[in-house]
């Protein structure tokens, strides 16, 4: 077994008949499976990641992908092969989420009664994917690391939710190898990672905090200087939900960004997602931010991204090259995910009104 007898392909190069330049289906998978694990390293569960990343294009060994990557026939289903071995190899609970998320890497994640269906599909003969994966983690390397723990109240939830931070592994990983093969092969270098850790952004914005406190005086900066001592405070205690309450104009962007990086240092987490309502506000807080902690950086500084959808985790939190150590989101999915699960309670509505109160909600961490 990993001994590669049969050239079988992942992508190919439009207009290069040479196959020596296209990409081999075991690098890809192997490396997919490496960056996936490694992707869902941060929350405990590598070999699960590795496992998704390893048996998602196993299809494509079959004599009918090779015939459509060569040019002859129609594109055969190439993702469902992984799913039936997923369900193979680790059984009704373990191989069913992997099987979600192999089934789902490229369309999406399908519900129940879809997946069942996709199982019993008749798929092209894959024989002798093992060659190109090498052995796949055990079923027992599928034990849940130390913490994660089944909720009583959201039953459900945390299968439901791990198989999401899985999917996304997934997806990344495969997007991120998939786009290196073709960017090496016109010769290009992608940017991705190189940011700052969190601690330099929490260096830089602390300093710029104390800028600001010695260039303006008067009662309100008083009042702001209050509010973020306050809130920096808090960013030592247990990670959870927290809340802050300020008028308009009290500072809470930089306050709360202030809290979430002290919260982020202090308790060695990876990733702050800053998450706002409406577009205009969005704009408003990146401008801040940049003004903040991107002035007269280089390449490698701080940078603000708007992404276009949130999703639950940020593709579990692991697109580095996507979120480059903190980012802003578009907050619609992300609270309404969040309330349907009972997770967090809707304390205010925004006002139309300059001066109305608005609460900030941020430090939100699942125990899964």
């Amino acid at each position: 077994m990993g001994q590669v007898s049969v050239s079988r392909f992942a992508h190919s190069l439009p207009d290069v008949s040479d196959q020596t330049k296209w990409e081999p289906l075991d690098e890809h998978l192997r490396a997919v499976g490496a960056r996936a694990g490694e992707f869902a390293a941060a929350f405990g569960f590598a070999k699960w990641g590795e496992a998704a990343g390893l048996l998602h294009d196993i299809g494509k060994v079959s004599d009918a992908y090779l015939a459509y990557i060569c040019g002859r026939g129609n594109s055969p289903d190439h993702s469902t092969a992984g799913a039936i071995e997923a369900m193979r190899r680790y059984g009704e609970i373990c191989g069913r989420l992997l099987a979600f998320t192999v089934v789902g890497h490229h369309a999406g994640l399908s519900d129940g009664k879809d997946l069942s269906v996709r199982l019993t599909k008749t798929v092209a003969p894959y024989a002798g994917w093992e060659n190109y994966t090498g052995m796949p983690p055990a079923l027992s390397d599928l034990d849940p690391p130390t913490g994660f723990t089944k909720s009583a109240q959201y039953t459900g939830f945390e299968m439901a939710f791990l198989t999401r931070m899985i999917f996304s592994c997934l997806v990344d990983a495969d997007f991120l190898e998939t786009e290196h093969f073709y960017a090496k092969a016109r010769g290009e270098t992608m940017e991705r990672g190189g940011h700052r850790p969190l601690v330099a952004l929490r260096n830089k914005l602390r300093a710029h905090m104390e800028g600001v406190g010695q260039t303006s005086s008067g009662p309100l900066t008083a009042q702001r200087t209050e509010i973020l001592a306050h809130a920096v405070s808090k960013a030592v205690l247990k990670p959870g939900m927290f809340t802050m309450t300020v008028p308009t104009g009290g500072g809470k962007t930089l306050a709360s960004m202030s809290f979430a990086l002290e919260h982020a240092v202090a308790h060695n987490l990876r990733r702050v997602i800053y998450v706002a309502p409406y577009t205009a506000i969005i704009e408003q807080t990146a401008q801040v931010f940049r003004g903040a902690l991107a002035a007269n950086e280089d390449s490698h500084g701080a940078r603000v991204r708007r992404g276009a959808s949130f999703a639950i985790a940020a593709e579990a939190m692991m697109s580095a090259g996507k979120i480059n150590g903190w980012g802003i989101k578009r907050y619609r999915g992300a609270i309404q995910t969040l309330l349907a699960a009972g997770l967090i309670v809707r304390k205010h509505t925004d006002g139309a009104r300059r001066g109305d109160t608005h609460t900030n909600t941020f430090g939100v961490t699942l125990n899964l």
